[in-house]
């Protein structure tokens, strides 16, 4: 059995002339992340590794996960090949994961991840929103065999917030 956990970054800002890579998250985006992660560590196990996009906004709300589920920094990694729009990428990180792991977290970007999880998932998610939360369970023992999972928990921020009225 192998669990994967897909998070999409947390809001981030458009209001800094800087590249893309290097988008800051807004402070929506760091309550957000406080939110779900603390919500998420108490639904779901630990991850065993946390593998996050190096894009700044990414990496800034992977951090928050990693402090919540509290996986050590030899188990948190940066990959470049993360920063992946189409999911192509990812899917690749995804199925070259060691097989000794078990259950893993991967931080990344739209509109790569929304594509993922309704390719590998069993819930169709029309947008995967930014903070947005989903576990998937495999019944496999290799990662390279990962094709279609049951969803078993979606979370997005907005569902854990009081609701206006």
């Amino acid at each position: 059995m192998k669990t994967l956990y897909i998070l999409r970054h947390a809001k981030s800002s458009w209001g800094e002339n800087i590249e893309d890579h290097k988008r800051r998250l807004k402070s929506r985006g760091e309550n957000d992340a406080v939110l779900v992660s603390n919500y998420v560590k108490n639904k779901v196990k630990a991850p065993q590794k946390i593998l996050s996009s190096d894009a700044t906004r990414a990496q800034k709300t992977a951090r928050y996960f990693k402090e919540a589920f509290q996986v050590s920094d030899t188990d948190f990694v940066l990959k470049s090949e993360l920063y992946d729009f189409e999911g192509e990428q990812v899917l690749k990180v995804i199925k070259g994961l060691d097989n000794i792991l078990d259950c893993v977290m991967i931080v990344g970007h739209n509109f790569a991840l929304t594509s993922i999880v309704n390719t590998i998932g069993s819930q169709e998610i029309n947008n995967l929103p930014t903070c947005g939360f989903v576990e998937i369970q495999f019944n496999i023992d290799s990662w390279k065999h990962i094709y279609y999972g049951n969803t078993t928990t979606v979370v997005y921020p907005r569902d854990l917030k009081p609701k206006e009225f």
